[in-house]
């Protein structure tokens, strides 16, 4: 496991940004414009997050430089500012999409509203189970400005977590140490026009455009959990002698590792699939919003069957062990965020679905 002893969420993200790490994923010919970044280096950072992390910990990275800054960055205003403090790891911010009235994945139900005015906008709601809501400078907020289910009916307001009327209450959760997670409520809070990003009622497409980087982190962060598992795993059977000879040579337990070891080289090679570096020669996939959109369901649905197989055959492998505080078993339960956040698996499927046919098509 990583281990229990790694600096703090804040002190972490100070390092990243003061090393340069944070300005090497949006910088550079690799960066890829359907996902806002660099690819192969969101790969490369989330396996050493993973490899030297909590989840929780790692998780509070990843949903910012996934999906916080990639919105950010290019703005004008007040977001530009933000961009640059969190970009040097000077500033934390949370993205605050999930609200307290509606299911996680059917944003268009969301009741947080802001009302819109000449120089002064309001806003008034409340965001669950959102990732640094305690440890966050700004919150980026997706609220409703009209009534409605019209994807123009939501706009994207960067909040100072600081302002009158925010107040962020951490969340009832044994799971996701370091990772800040918890609400954030909004009770009339007052702000200058120019929290808005963007233009109104480009929210909710902003948001959709932004996911895809997001579940394509999912997808890079479960191929390398799965792995490191499954190193520790293979390890652990080597070494653990029953009746003179080690669990590894059962040849029922390697089959069983195996099949796991099968799933996750499907999880990697799809992530791969998808992350072809740019470059004279490189065959790119279809770079296209709806293309990347349709890719990253692919990743984020696979990225959920793979950990939820994987870790649970780890963890029957581990035996009693597993029940050890902060062992495989806890991780398993933590790791169960893979078929919710960034959209349940349910969602992801049904998407895939809807494009079943040009998925199908002969290439």
């Amino acid at each position: 496991m990583p281990d229990a002893l790694a600096p703090d969420a804040r002190t972490l993200w100070k390092r990243l940004g003061s090393d340069g790490t944070l300005r090497r994923l949006y910088s550079g010919e690799a960066v890829d414009p359907a996902f806002g970044l660099d690819p192969a280096a969101l790969g490369e950072l989330l396996v050493m997050l993973d490899a030297e992390h909590d989840l929780g910990t790692t998780l509070s990275v990843c949903v910012q430089v996934a999906t916080s800054l990639p919105i950010l960055i290019g703005r004008d205003g007040p977001a530009a500012q933000v961009a640059e403090d969190a970009l040097d790891g000077r500033s934390v911010v949370a993205f605050a999409a999930t609200d307290a009235d509606a299911p996680g994945s059917d944003l268009t139900a969301l009741s947080t509203r802001v009302e819109l005015g000449d120089g002064e906008v309001r806003l008034t709601g409340a965001k669950q189970w959102i990732v640094n809501a305690i440890t966050a400078d700004h919150a980026v907020v997706l609220a409703r400005h009209r009534p409605g289910d019209h994807f123009t009916s939501f706009t994207l307001l960067l909040v100072p977590t600081g302002a009158q009327g925010v107040t962020s209450v951490l969340a009832r959760t044994p799971f996701f140490a370091g990772s800040g997670t918890g609400e954030l409520r909004f009770d009339d809070v007052r702000l200058p026009a120019s929290c808005v990003i963007g233009r109104p009622g480009q929210g909710l497409a902003e948001f959709a455009r932004r996911m895809s980087a997001e579940r394509l982190a999912g997808g890079l962060w479960a191929a390398a959990l799965c792995r490191r598992v499954l190193a520790g795993t293979r390890d652990r059977l080597a070494n653990r002698v029953v009746r003179g000879q080690p669990l590894w040579q059962d040849a029922a337990i390697r089959q069983r590792f195996a099949q796991a070891l099968l799933e996750q080289r499907r999880l990697a090679a799809l992530c791969a699939a998808v992350c072809v570096p740019a470059g004279p020669g490189a065959v790119r996939p279809d770079t296209s919003l709806g293309a990347t959109m349709v890719q990253a369901m692919l990743v984020k649905a696979a990225a959920a069957q793979t950990v939820h197989m994987v870790l649970n055959e780890c963890a029957q492998l581990y035996g009693a062990e597993g029940f050890t505080a902060g062992g495989i078993q806890q991780l398993r339960a933590e790791a169960a965020m893979f078929g919710i956040a960034g959209g349940s698996s349910e969602t992801m499927l049904a998407g895939i679905a809807d494009h079943a046919a040009e998925l199908l098509e002969v290439r």
